[in-house]
């Protein structure tokens, strides 16, 4: 069985652009069914955020939202330069507001709603540029 249907893929993709026409920021999403053996969901983020080149935006300004669907267990990655300007809770605000959806089992509105919190905050601090260039891909990395 898929982690996300076809239909809730597109709805987290679809939040993704959204978010996304709004702001200089980039953001991407990891899906996946377990973290590993011995190790947390923020330092397996960290990994992905790394391996997708997350830091390597020009305002550093990436957010990555992980999820490890069989373990229950998620995070979210932003980097330094949404990091110095958002407010000092913000990312475990988002993480609660996802939660709620994610114990109903629905992890499509939970990573939409996660979406949309990071875009707010990148558009409120990283609005888009008229030659504002997407810098990363908009669609679900897969894990295992």
């Amino acid at each position: 069985m898929a982690i996300l249907n076809e239909e809730e893929q597109e709805r987290v993709v679809h939040a993704v652009s959204v978010a996304e026409n709004m702001t200089s920021g980039e953001i991407r999403v990891v899906v996946e069914n377990v973290v590993g053996e011995g190790i947390e969901a923020f330092d397996k983020a960290k990994k992905y955020f790394e391996e997708l080149e997350m830091h390597k935006t020009k305002l550093r300004n990436g957010v990555l939202l992980y999820l490890a669907v069989a373990d229950h267990q998620f995070a979210i990655i932003g980097d330094a330069g949404i990091n110095s300007v958002v407010p000092e809770n913000f990312w475990e605000t988002t993480k609660e507001k996802m939660l709620a959806y994610f114990r109903q089992g629905n992890y499509a509105s939970g990573l939409v709603v996660g979406i949309h919190d990071a875009g707010e905050q990148l558009h409120h601090y990283f609005p888009r540029q008229e030659d504002d260039i997407n810098e990363l891909p908009n669609e679900i990395h897969f894990g295992n």
